[in-house]
């Protein structure tokens, strides 16, 4: 990989270097093999992979704090592991098993995570935008200073109910942070043909919201911007938007061939610019751990993958009786 230099204006140590090292390659990992799974039909329905945008969700995970709430749309895998959830559950509703967080019923889409205030995966595109700053409106309304990270893609920003939420957060200085994770194609159009700014994070200068673009193949640069935007939110200064420029090495979704981009493109961004290899150069270049360190590394993502697996593999498919639980919510009556 070509060597670049980080733009971060943060202070990072060893220790923190190899935990985002770890982070981003569980969520490689375990993309990768989620998407054999898929291939062996023991994953049904819509599975949209993370893999190359691992940076962004670690990026701003690592300047989150407990109670701190996220919730994103269906490319959501990595932000489950990024915030802590159990890979095991996690794969387990992949396969719509009974271990699953949703117990089977959910699937890629619809999990869900109260105690790591995980707010799904949602499958309708921009639908989640009005429901983080919902959140954010509850713990505005606590005055708790938590903060509501809402992420969605270039793609969805295209949407009228963003901008009414955008509106509403502004003018009740929600402490939201709006994450665009532009990785540049939404589902197959590249950013250039259907969107009619180049900085999709200007579109919040009319509602008064601050924002900027950050390199979201570095997780130190998207550790630093968020850290930035945090302040401002417990501050209660009221919003903030982040434009994390990203890129996906695979199709919107498993069954897209990605035909609208070459090859060499992609390529080109693996060897120059992938988020995990960048940072096995800082550690390996600042002498914070040798190869021997980073194969372990390797080796241990490897085992927790294949036992997560191995677990979904084991774990029984849900009982038909299941199905008519958790339609309702429960009261005291």
């Amino acid at each position: 990989m070509a060597a670049r230099k980080t733009q971060a204006k943060t202070n990072v140590s060893a220790e923190e270097l190899k935990t985002y090292y770890r982070d981003m390659l569980l969520i490689r990992r375990f993309e990768e093999k989620a998407g054999q799974l898929y291939g062996m039909g023991l994953i049904g329905g819509f599975c949209h992979l993370y893999i190359g945008q691992e940076a962004v969700v670690v990026g701003l995970e690592a300047a989150a704090e407990e109670g701190d709430k996220r919730i994103t749309s269906y490319r959501d895998h990595g932000h489950m592991l990024a915030c802590g959830m159990d890979p095991n559950g996690v794969m387990a509703e992949l396969t719509g098993r009974e271990g699953g967080y949703s117990k089977g019923k959910g699937g890629s889409m619809h999990m869900f995570s109260k105690e790591k205030h995980f707010y799904g995966g949602h499958g309708i595109v921009g639908a989640q935008v009005p429901l983080g700053a919902g959140l954010a409106f509850a713990d505005k309304y606590l005055d708790n200073k938590r903060v509501t990270f809402t992420y969605f893609g270039d793609g969805a920003a295209n949407q009228g109910q963003v901008y009414e939420t955008f509106n509403m957060a502004a003018l009740w200085k929600l402490p939201v942070i709006f994450v665009i994770e532009n990785n540049q194609y939404a589902m197959g159009t590249a950013q250039a043909r259907s969107t009619s700014t180049q900085d999709i994070y200007t579109r919040g200068e009319p509602f008064g919201i601050p924002g900027e673009i950050v390199d979201g193949m570095d997780v130190l640069a998207v550790k630093a911007a968020s850290e930035k935007a945090v302040k401002h939110c417990r501050s209660g200064k009221g919003p903030y938007i982040l434009e994390v420029k990203t890129y996906r090495y695979r199709g919107h979704s498993m069954s897209d061939p990605a035909k609208y981009r070459t090859r060499e493109e992609v390529q080109k961004m693996r060897e120059e610019r992938d988020p995990i290899e960048h940072v096995r150069e800082l550690l390996l270049t600042g002498k914070h751990a040798t190869e021997d360190d980073l194969k372990a590394i390797d080796k241990e993502i490897k085992d927790i993958v294949n036992k997560s697996a191995d677990f979904a593999k084991e774990s029984p498919e849900p009982a038909l009786e299941e199905l008519w639980t958790d339609i309702y919510a429960e009261t005291d009556a």
